[in-house]
């Protein structure tokens, strides 16, 4: 059964967007339209969601929201005619005149710029326009990441999530020293971990969420509310933002061309030497 953005839901989701008196409404709408362009189309269902979020928040923020997310569906073909429409009154800029290139990149730092609230709203929220992947990985990495999170071995553990996810390494690390949890959150997912498993690398990997029970708990209880399909697709829109480099040789020795030349200008010389000893006296004092 599909999730729905019905009345009732969005209500909701308005309320939670509004508490504590910070409005992230504005950021919501933008990374949800943000990801709902990066799919080149949808279906019915994820049409209807989309549009139903979307004509939910549009006339609750601010106007240079409203132009942001004008801007970016004027660049999708099949971009809803009804959310056009209600923002058929701005003006777009008129220097855009193709698809953003660089739409991961602005999505990932986003996400890592939105607050913990945020965050949960986007992930949980991410179905309307997330893609069908799977993240195929070695059976064994779950397990590695386990054992190198409760050994503290950050290093390790960023070195799996950067070949388990296909990421650069700063994303990786990223991901890893983040201080809310959210991005170790959509690893878990995305992988298959059990929630025991993700609970236990909370509590040891970094102390900043370890040492909150709470915050490990909230964090448990995103990772039941999110889909595993939300996770893969936030996954591939950071392996586009950061690619991993392919793989650059490197001689064993840094001055290995240097090492050649002195050994073999060592073996002639030695080679000199030793003819010049084998010499007669007499010879060898007149060749000198």
């Amino acid at each position: 059964m599909r999730k729905t953005f019905a009345s009732p839901s969005l209500d909701n989701l308005v309320d939670l967007a509004c508490r504590d008196g910070v409005d992230i409404r504005p950021t919501l709408l933008r990374v949800l339209t943000d990801l709902y362009v990066q799919k080149p189309s949808h279906s019915t269902d994820e049409e209807v969601q989309y549009v139903e979020l979307a004509l939910g928040l549009v006339d609750t923020v601010d106007e240079a929201t409203r132009m942001a997310v004008a801007a970016r569906l004027a660049q999708y073909p099949a971009a809803p005619a009804s959310v056009l429409s209600r923002l058929a009154g701005l003006a777009l800029p008129s220097t855009i005149t193709s698809a953003d290139s660089n739409a991961p990149h602005h999505l990932t730092e986003e996400f890592f710029a939105a607050a913990a609230a945020e965050r949960r709203l986007i992930l949980t929220n991410l179905d309307a326009v997330a893609s069908s992947a799977q993240c195929h990985i070695p059976q064994d990495t779950v397990a590695r990441l386990e054992r190198a999170a409760l050994q503290h071995n950050t290093a390790e553990f960023c070195r799996l999530v950067e070949r388990a996810l296909r990421i650069g390494t700063r994303l990786a690390a990223r991901v890893v020293n983040d201080a809310s949890g959210e991005p170790i959150v959509i690893v878990a997912k995305a992988l298959g971990m059990t929630s025991a498993v993700l609970q236990r690398i909370l509590l040891m990997l970094n102390p900043q969420i370890g040492r909150s029970v709470a915050r490990v708990y909230d964090l448990s209880r995103l990772f039941e509310e999110i889909t595993r399909q939300a996770a893969e697709h936030m996954i591939s829109i950071w392996r586009q933002a950061d690619p991993p480099r392919p793989p650059h040789h490197e001689p064993l020795y840094w001055d290995d061309q240097h090492r050649s030349a002195r050994g073999q200008a060592t073996s002639t010389g030695f080679r000199i030497a030793r003819r010049r000893d084998a010499l007669p006296a007499r010879n060898r004092s007149t060749e000198g």
